[in-house]
């Protein structure tokens, strides 16, 4: 007589809506807001369609926390306290730096929100997108205000402040797109690259001339 299967361990409510999150999270980063189910996602979940909905009303609000989730984590708020510090101590360099390596460091630990993001776009699914730019334009303008106040004192060259923030996190993030999301192999750790993408940002590329001995 085989042994009796015992029944799997009931979670709490605040465990099974972070189970549901994270297996939202991942099934619409591989199938997109369209193609994913919330009958799929409670199968995935090993849980009844009812207890998705006991948590989440709809399929979009499931989606809406899944987003809300990641700009809620622990890593967020802990760059987010590192990015004030270098801003509260006008460290440009090291906010810079901070602005890329967590782009990196993000992509390499699990790219499953860019993926559902990409997502997003080519599925034209408008209301998702507007809501992780309704969470995510307060930052920008915070580092927007920051750029500003360094301009203002002379200390970074009067470029517009959004292009400034788009070219530092637009290196990282191509950086990052394709080697984790194409393949494309790269040995350099990502402080070494973060490193690098600051010193292109506050030094540029040409070389220094070499001074003329009289």
């Amino acid at each position: 007589m085989s042994p009796r299967k015992s029944a799997p361990a009931r979670l709490h409510a605040g465990e099974r809506r972070e189970q549901l999150l994270e297996t939202a999270l991942d099934l619409f980063s591989r199938k997109g807001f369209k193609g994913t189910t919330t009958k799929e996602i409670a199968a995935a979940a090993g849980v009844t369609e009812a207890i998705v909905f006991r948590h989440f009303p709809s399929k979009q609000a499931l989606y809406q926390a899944v987003l809300d989730n990641s700009h809620e984590s622990a890593e967020m708020q802990e760059w987010l306290a590192k990015s004030r510090a270098c801003m509260d101590n006008n460290d440009d360099a090291g906010l810079l730096r901070a602005i890329a390596l967590k782009i990196l460091q993000d992509y390499r630990r699990d790219a499953r929100l860019q993926r559902l993001l990409l997502f997003a776009a080519l599925e034209g699914h408008e209301h998702g997108l507007a809501h992780h730019r309704q969470i995510s334009i307060p930052l920008y303008e915070l580092l927007c205000q920051y750029v500003e106040r360094r301009k203002s004192e002379g200390k970074l060259v009067d470029y517009d402040s959004g292009m400034i923030l788009v070219a530092i996190a637009g290196m990282a993030t191509h950086f990052a797109t394709m080697t984790q999301m194409f393949g494309f192999a790269c040995n350099v750790p990502d402080e070494q690259v973060a490193d690098i993408f600051t010193s292109i940002m506050m030094n540029g590329i040409h070389a220094k001339k070499e001074r003329v001995r009289k």
